[in-house]
């Protein structure tokens, strides 16, 4: 799901980057923001941040003593990706296992789904391996399948998640592309 957030956060410009005139040193904040924004890659109660939208407010710079940096408050608008547990997704498959396939979805790499899970669905060893139920629908690589998230992890080390999904519901499998039906 896409959040849009509010965060607000410190930027650090150094005392060689300041400069008298006002729209560099602006510019300076957003270089320096945007920067600290994409090292950040994702926090657990957020989910993954993907853009800053706005840029709502930029405080008053306080100087530190002992370098002479200046820290200035900001307040922004971003949006973030975040799994929920009962939401729909359609993941792209990219690994398929004896046991089941890893699908991705937007920043999402570790998306697991079990074949325990695929009901109906049984598994093609081979060159090219793939999961097949008996209308012929083929889940292998590559293949979009829309699913139902049963649950998710946060590994704080490497600062992602990781998602169990199933095939059990209505309207769940594999996704025809539009364009190749006609």
């Amino acid at each position: 799901m896409f959040l849009k957030v509010q965060l607000p956060w410190n930027v650090i410009i150094p005392a060689e980057c300041l400069d008298a005139k006002g729209l560099m040193l602006q510019r300076q904040i957003i270089i320096r923001l945007l920067e600290a924004f994409s090292s950040k890659k994702a926090t657990q109660e957020l989910g993954y941040f993907l853009a800053v939208t706005t840029l709502e407010n930029i405080g008053e710079g306080k100087v530190r003593q002992h370098t002479g940096d200046v820290l200035f408050p900001v307040v922004f608008s971003c949006l973030t990706f975040k799994l929920y547990r009962g939401e729909i997704l359609n993941g792209v498959v990219h690994k398929v296992l004896k046991h089941g396939v890893f699908l991705r979805c937007g920043p999402v790499e570790n998306i697991y789904m079990s074949c325990q899970k695929m009901p109906d669905y049984h598994y093609v060893p081979g060159e090219n391996p793939l999961f097949m139920n008996e209308k012929m629908s083929k889940i292998e690589k590559d293949v979009v399948v829309r699913c139902i998230v049963m649950g998710t992890k946060w590994i704080e080390a490497e600062r992602e998640f990781q998602a169990l999904v199933s095939l059990e519901g209505d309207y769940l499998g594999p996704v025809s592309d539009e364009a190749s039906l006609q």
